[in-house]
């Protein structure tokens, strides 16, 4: 299995926001997970990153709240990770009494109509961040019987797996990061769907058909950069739905979306403010 650092990031004073803020920063530096706690957080990012302690560091440098970072780093071989997050972090969570996610080695499970099984590793997606909860209930919302599904930055394959689950006839995940992808494969066959994943950037939508829903839970940066792209493919009428950002991030995704032919039909916002947006792309 691949080596990671682990940077254990402290914050005085520490609070849900200051750990969710400091979890986008540095995910948008390149970290990939992370283990929110009542100290700070702990994050994880490949060996590829060559000074990790710099790069956290590098990260949270402007952070725009009163807080103060004492940040640690450590290499950690590659091992269990399934045992890891069982350990530490991921338990089974229960949407809306609607969709219940776990992971194999789980036994005490909710019941919900929609089961999803997922081992995560080192991949982002087990629907505990309110980012992929709230993409969970828009589909959960949404008619996708017989419909065409892009997912970008799938991640674990949590919100493909859901759409299969939901009716969804063609699904495809879209992944850059390589551990991710092939977590995302073993995911898709642990829960015996029909969706297809591929290793890529935004670049390999130009081999894929217009979707009638095109899913993108990544950053606010990576979606306003790719956000022509992802227009390109979404049929006439059909629906983004965008999250991995702030409330105080609308305005600029709405004014970019806007541009390419979008609305917005809706919005789920949680306390700390993370955002989901449901855009409907014009007809005319």
């Amino acid at each position: 299995m691949n080596d990671y650092y682990s940077v254990r990031v402290n914050a005085t004073p520490c609070s849900s926001d200051i750990t969710d803020l400091a979890a986008s920063f540095l995910a948008d530096a390149g970290f990939e997970s992370f283990e929110p706690d009542d100290k700070g957080l702990t994050a994880y990012v490949s060996v590829a990153a060559v000074d990790a302690l710099k790069l956290a560091r590098t990260a949270l440098e402007d952070f725009p709240m009163e807080a103060h970072f004492n940040i640690s780093c450590h290499l950690v071989k590659g091992e269990n990770w399934n045992e890891e997050w069982e350990k530490h972090y991921f338990k089974p969570i229960l949407i809306d009494e609607e969709c219940v996610i776990h992971s194999s080695f789980h036994t005490d499970v909710p019941q919900a109509p929609y089961d999803i099984v997922i081992d995560p590793k080192m991949a982002f997606g087990t629907g505990h961040h309110d980012t992929t909860s709230n993409m969970v209930r828009l589909l959960l919302e949404s008619d996708l019987e017989g419909r065409k599904v892009i997912d970008m930055g799938t991640g674990t394959g949590i919100l493909g797996i859901l759409a299969a689950m939901r009716g969804a006839s063609d699904v495809t995940g879209i992944e850059i990061d390589l551990p991710a992808f092939e977590n995302a494969v073993e995911n898709i066959s642990l829960n015996g769907v029909d969706m297809t994943a591929v290793h890529g950037d935004a670049s390999a939508l130009d081999q894929l058909q217009e979707a009638d829903f095109l899913l993108a839970n990544i950053n606010r940066n990576i979606i306003l950069n790719d956000i022509d792209r992802y227009a390109k493919k979404v049929k006439k009428g059909g629906k983004m739905f965008l999250s991995g950002f702030y409330e105080e991030d609308v305005p600029l995704l709405l004014e970019a979306a806007c541009v390419l032919g979008f609305k917005e039909e809706k919005r789920l916002v949680t306390p700390a403010r993370w955002t989901a947006l449901s855009l409907v792309k014009k007809n005319d």
